[in-house]
């Protein structure tokens, strides 16, 4: 979402490069570029006005006229300054002291909220919680049935009494036969609160109605319901890609209904990003969650800081360590370090183990665009076909559990075998068990200390201890008893020696050794009362 404004930033800071001083000239063009970056991105004018002006006054000051580096110096202020217009801290939920924390989801039809509300419930379900979902959506169409699903998806229980509107019309009406009613909202919600209540749920999550923009009749039915079940937080959810209109909307159900956090949904989309980069400024409520894609598991926590990098094309790596820690299981990662540091071979088991950890990461081109600098090979990104995970899981399950283990007794008819059930070429299959087996030399170079591929990278195998010969004792049992008293003695003079050392007595000056007066410094003698 945020592509095109952080190319612009990137090209703009790529000018500082290298400068030793920065004129006034010099840092006035690059705010009127931060200016136009912004402007185009879609942010509100007020936000931009508000942020060009905290910029300015830090970069004229001796902030950056003091500094080593003037450049660097004006990113950190820029990504500073664009933590605090996107909220400042990661805020969470506010839990209830005695559950059930109940949380109500507002915003217009299309927005996501039925959607995010599958994906909130699955993320409190990781997180230790038992929330259910109530279905108080009763005037769009099939509404009822859209969040029944999407709770299946996440494993999240769904509370609804009534089926709503099933017959296809979008609102509450009048017909020839009279007026239109698919139940009551509010009811629904205050009777989801006493169903979690009797069940012991500890979270519920509203579903509320959307419009296709704001009027009367939303405004009344969210208030109402705020109003029945008090929620303890109500989450604006808000549309990422739909601009400055994200902002009015925010506007007008913060006057009519009010709303304590933000939501931004299809945050993955091709939009400017304006929203994420207004909302919170204008509102002056926080940012607590997004959405990043259509999957239950593409829903994030929304830290500022780690977004702000995202746009500096600085990265997010701790997001992204997050999502490998859930996402690989321990005892796992304790088995491949075992055979890397055995010089295992890497099977194709272990391939489609790993594999399978990185499907449950999430997007793999949104992982790749988490690391540092990433964004400046966004052409070989968008070429990538994540089909290609297919293809090859699709070789590999082709294949006889001993072939996974065994991949050299791989021979010509046992490829096209494999290459005929999975729909894809012997050539392919060929490709496959070459790239293969260049990962097994590498893992055991690495292994073994770098090796020709690796120039420079240094051995992580212990060298194993070499076997000191030790020397046969005496067959006579005088002399052997001879030797072990003298192995005896030593031991205990080299015990002396390095307790001595530690406070400085040289070898040798054991407690039994006289003392020889001599060896003090000259005039030390008046002090032993001479």
């Amino acid at each position: 979402m945020f592509n095109n404004l952080s190319d612009r930033l990137t090209a703009t800071f790529r000018n500082l490069r290298g400068k030793g001083r920065l004129s006034e000239h010099d840092i006035n063009t690059t705010l009127r570029d931060i200016r136009l970056a912004l402007l185009e991105a879609d942010v509100a004018l007020p936000v931009v006005k508000t942020f060009v002006a905290s910029v300015r006054e830090r970069a004229l000051g001796s902030e950056v006229s003091q500094a080593l580096n003037p450049g660097q110096q004006i990113v950190k202020i820029v990504n500073e300054e664009l933590v605090a217009i996107l909220g400042g801290q990661t805020r969470g939920l506010a839990l209830a002291k005695n559950p059930p924390t109940v949380i109500m989801l507002a915003g217009l039809q299309g927005s996501g909220k039925t959607t995010l509300a599958g994906k909130l419930g699955r993320w409190l379900k990781e997180q230790g919680h038992t929330p259910v979902l109530v279905a108080a959506d009763l005037q769009r169409p099939n509404a009822v049935t859209q969040l029944e699903v999407v709770g299946e998806r996440a494993g999240v229980p769904v509370f609804a009494p009534e089926r709503g509107n099933i017959a296809g019309h979008d609102a509450v009406g009048s017909t020839g036969e009279g007026t239109r009613s698919y139940g009551d909202p509010v009811q629904v919600a205050d009777d989801g609160i006493q169903y979690a209540i009797s069940k012991l749920y500890d979270v519920v999550i509203v579903d509320t109605a959307g419009r296709l923009a704001v009027d009367a009749d939303l405004m009344d039915q969210a208030k109402r319901i705020r109003a029945t079940i008090r929620p303890d937080e109500v989450l604006f959810v808000v549309d990422a890609m739909i601009g400055q209109a994200a902002v009015d909307t925010a506007l007008a159900f913060q006057h009519g209904v009010g709303f304590t956090g933000v939501v931004l949904s299809k945050l993955d989309g091709d939009a400017r990003g304006g929203a994420a980069l207004s909302i919170a400024q204008v509102t002056g409520r926080p940012i607590l969650f997004s959405s990043i894609g259509e999957g239950v598991a593409d829903f994030e926590v929304f830290h500022p800081d780690r977004m702000a990098s995202r746009i500096l094309d600085m990265g997010d790596v701790l997001t992204l360590i997050e999502k490998a820690e859930r996402a690989f299981d321990k005892r796992q990662a304790d088995e491949m370090a075992r055979k890397f540091l055995a010089e295992e071979d890497f099977t194709f088991e272990d391939f489609l183990e790993q594999m399978s950890a990185i499907k449950r990461m999430g997007n793999f081109k949104s992982m790749l665009g988490m690391m540092p600098g990433m964004q400046q090979m966004r052409a070989q990104l968008d070429a990538f076909d994540e089909r290609e995970f297919d293809r090859v899981e699709a070789m590999v399950r082709s294949m006889t559990p001993f072939e996974r283990t065994h991949p050299k007794v791989i021979n010509g008819s046992r490829r096209q075998r494999i290459a005929r059930g999975s729909g894809m070429q012997v050539s392919d299959v060929n490709q496959l068990l070459e790239r293969f087996g260049q990962a097994q030399k590498m893992m055991k170079s690495l292994a073994r200390g770098g090796g020709a591929g690796l120039p420079g990278m240094p051995g992580i195998r212990k060298a194993k201890p070499v076997a000191s010969r030790k020397k046969a004792k005496s067959g006579n049992p005088a002399k052997r008893a001879a030797e072990e008293r003298a192995i005896a003695d030593r031991a205990a003079t080299a015990r002396q020696d390095a307790a001595g050392s530690a406070f400085g007595m040289p070898p040798g000056a054991g407690t039994d050794a006289p003392f020889d007066a001599g060896s003090l410094p000259p005039g030390f003698d008046k002090f032993l009362g001479r």
